[in-house]
């Protein structure tokens, strides 16, 4: 299913572009072309404190702004790997920096990650991508992305020997990962003319990225976290050829679907899971459904559990189940057999017991199956290797991989 064109170039402004609007505050700098590089002092990976010092000895610095979340900044990452790979042995130092705290990230922001832009999600992030220099981090203070003028991330900038800025930008000019996507490369260039002794080309370039997460930000993640924790929830009743209309899917989204009760201790442990799940991909094409197996005529406590736990439908897809005819996505099970739920749900799947989850394709298929408490971090993997962590070229629809 193709979103609108207007909708999804919104949903894309709003996620990727560094604007200066929301980059900008009084404090930030902006280096200009022959500026020195401002000191920093920030923690890596390692548990060393970093400073401008620690790279005295490279003709060319180039300082990064990264992010673990970001899906432009995890399609730049590679590519800026393989260039920091092919000029080993080289004048050159490259030093990462992640700009953001962790609690100026929106969980909606995250829809392109397993990850978060915590210290701790940084040392999963760049062992997993295998970085090759230096990540430190900076979103405690947030001291050393405003003295620089950071945008977003990636946000590039180069330096000479004699440390004075010759070039600050994008590395390159793609945010998808597919490398056959990029057709100029800037930053790579300033690096390679300022090793060679020849004046940088282009000098400035437009950064695009996910704009870096101030931490005065805060006050609004809250505001919509209380938001959601308010939204009420409508329960419907459902039976067994409900449940197997609601698997057939043919909706364009990747669907989500729990087995609980309120009476299981497995269940209720998990549900928070669930919701961080619901929330984290609520700008994607994505949709939790749960489905209580509490006693029919306890319709009221189920509900009352789901609103205790903030599963309210977001107003994306309180929109898109309209289309639909539809008015919420959790129900509760009227049968007496919880087989023929199984059955019609994941025939053949199911070993008995709840919590049980499966994750369904857009064409019905599942995809990946639970019985017992889910992992968090196992779960967003199963949802991103369909989802994706990147931008894809062309419409909002689904593309799995498997």
């Amino acid at each position: 299913m193709k979103l609108p064109l207007a909708l999804t170039l919104a949903l894309s402004l709003a996620t990727i572009a560094g604007h200066a609007a929301e980059a900008a505050s009084p404090e930030i700098a902006r280096l200009q072309i022959g500026d020195h590089a401002p000191d920093f002092r920030l923690p890596g990976l390692d548990g060393r404190t970093r400073s401008l010092a620690d790279y005295a000895q490279a003709d060319v610095l180039m300082v990064v702004f990264l992010s673990n979340h970001c899906p432009d900044s995890n399609a730049t990452a590679p590519r800026l790997i393989a260039f920091a790979q092919q000029m080993a042995g080289r004048s050159l130092a490259i030093v990462a920096i992640n700009p953001n705290h962790p609690e100026a990230v929106s969980v909606d922001e995250l829809g392109y990650s397993n990850y978060t832009d915590s210290f701790t999600d940084m040392k999963r992030y760049a062992a997993d991508l295998g970085f090759v220099f230096p990540y430190l981090y900076d979103g405690e203070t947030q001291a050393t992305a405003r003295a620089y003028g950071c945008l977003c991330t990636p946000h590039l900038f180069v330096f000479d020997r004699a440390r004075r800025l010759r070039y600050k930008g994008h590395l390159d000019n793609s945010r998808f990962a597919d490398p056959t996507t990029v057709t100029s490369t800037e930053g790579r260039e300033a690096v390679e003319a300022l090793l060679a002794g020849r004046p940088v080309p282009v000098a400035e370039t437009a950064p695009h990225g996910c704009s870096t997460k101030w931490l005065a930000k805060r006050p609004g993640i809250a505001v919509k976290i209380k938001r959601w924790d308010s939204t009420p929830v409508t329960v419907e009743p459902i039976d067994p050829a409900g449940v197997a209309a609601l698997r057939r899917n043919g909706t364009g989204r990747l669907r989500l679907f729990n087995v609980w009760a309120t009476w299981c201790v497995p269940c209720v442990e998990e549900f928070p899971t669930l919701v961080e799940a619901a929330r984290r991909f609520s700008q994607r094409e994505f949709e939790l459904i749960t489905i209580s197996v509490d006693d029919p005529a306890q319709l009221s406590r189920a509900k009352a559990f789901l609103e205790k736990q903030g599963a309210g439908l977001t107003p994306k897809l309180a929109a898109a189940l309209k289309t639909e005819g539809r008015r919420t996505n959790s129900y509760l099970f009227q049968g007496a057999d919880t087989a023929k739920l199984m059955d019609a749900l994941d025939p053949g799947g199911w070993q008995g017991g709840v919590p049980h989850t499966a994750l369904v394709s857009p064409d019905g298929r599942v995809l990946w199956r639970h019985s017992g408490v889910v992992e968090e971090t196992e779960l967003r993997r199963q949802i991103l290797a369909v989802l994706g962590p990147y931008f894809i070229p062309g419409d909002g629809t689904v593309r799995g991989t498997r």
